[in-house]
């Protein structure tokens, strides 16, 4: 299973934003240096997220993007429905009226509930939880000092 680098990014963009919440707007070429993104790129899912009520920009020489509600707020479902839309998996492919192995579909046994289990895992994590994790790995990352 692979996630579409539109997720990847946008969610990197997304806790860009959430790990700044609360100081001046980022404009799109700050989010783009600090997540290590192509700027044209972002500049393609800031519009989606926009839309989606997820960020809000700021006009002016200070101007750029912040979250339009609180990470605590914003799933990371949210996120990936904006920039890609629903995970989707592969239609049944048994031909119409064709019998099941005894009734049985490959498809809807395994991949559906599969699909069932990332919509979940998305929508119980919030931009909040990643920004948590992201601040706990920097902090265990950071050299200290004993003197």
């Amino acid at each position: 299973m692979r996630i579409s680098t539109r997720a990847r990014y946008g969610m990197r963009a997304m806790l860009a934003l959430a790990l700044d919440q609360g100081s001046a707007p980022l404009s799109v070429k700050q989010i783009a240096e600090r997540q290590g993104l192509p700027e044209h790129y972002l500049e393609q899912l800031i519009t989606p997220l926009r839309r989606a009520g997820l960020v809000q920009s700021a006009r002016g020489a200070q101007g750029g993007y912040v979250l339009a509600r609180a990470a605590e707020a914003i799933t990371l479902q949210d996120v990936v429905e904006a920039v890609e839309g629903s995970f989707a998996t592969e239609a049944c492919d048994c031909p119409d009226g064709a019998p099941h192995l005894r009734g049985f579909c490959l498809e809807h046994a395994l991949w559906h509930r599969l699909k069932q289990t990332v919509d979940d895992f998305l929508a119980a994590r919030t931009l909040a939880d990643l920004r948590d994790e992201a601040l706990a790995a920097q902090s265990a990352a950071a050299p200290v000092y004993d003197i």
